[in-house]
This record gives C-alpha cells, structure tokens and sequence, in this order.
C-alpha cells in the first residue's frame, strides 16, 4: 500500500518531494462508520478479495464481558461516558474502540472496532452493587 508519509520531509539539497502518483482504488480507504447509540443497524461493503465487512452504525446493545467471574452478557448501553481518541467524538457520543460506554451492569471499556467489526464486544471496569 503506497502512502504519502514521506512526503512532509524534504530532499537533502532541501527541495520538497512531490507527488509522484494518485492512490490506486483499492489502496484508498472508506468512509469512517462513526457507530452512535441507536436501533442496532449494520451496512455490509465489500473488501479486498470480495470479502464482506460489517459496519455497525447505530446500536444500543454490547456484549460485556465480567473479568471476575468470566461471564458474557448481552446488555443495553445507557450512554457514552468518554471516548478519548477525539474530542469531536467524545462531545457526539461515537464509539469507537477504547470509549467508556455506561450499561445496565455498570462501567464498561470496548474492546472491539465496531466500525470495523460490526459488534460491540467491552470489558466491565466498574460493575453496580446489587441491592
């Protein structure tokens, strides 16, 4: 895959570097998913070799993972806590993976892409007391 990284640095005699070719189809990338809370819906695209991907742009559910007891459960997002990878995102409520997501059983880390993998799977870090 042909990038332009090197393109910020200059020649030894101080010259810029220019383009020398426009990216081919398959080396450019799509659009972001930007997964919001919402009605569980999914967009199929095609990837390299025909092979399908799954988006998830809105959903409300996550498959939360208790470390202690080693449990899953499909539970339902109440809301996004933080999502420190930008700040846009955090103020719009995306999630992506790494965002803190508040659900039913408590605090929750994500650890999947769901703009890439098509599901939210995340990990309790602060569970509620049962009363």
């Amino acid at each position: 895959m042909s990038t332009h990284s090197s393109l910020r640095k200059r020649k030894l005699t101080g010259g810029k570097k220019r383009v020398y070719r426009t990216k081919k189809k398959y080396e450019a990338a799509g659009y972001p998913a930007e997964t919001v809370l919402g009605e569980p819906k999914r967009k199929s695209t095609r990837g390299l070799g025909g092979n399908i991907r799954v988006k998830a742009l809105t959903d409300k559910f996550a498959s939360v993972t208790d470390k202690r007891t080693g449990q899953t459960q499909k539970v339902e997002i109440v809301r996004v806590i933080k999502n420190g990878a930008n700040v846009d995102y955090n103020r719009r409520g995306v999630i992506t993976k790494g965002t803190e997501i508040d659900t039913t059983l408590g605090h929750a880390k994500v650890t999947s892409r769901p703009g890439a993998d098509g599901v939210i799977n995340a990990v309790l870090i602060a569970g509620k007391e049962k009363s």
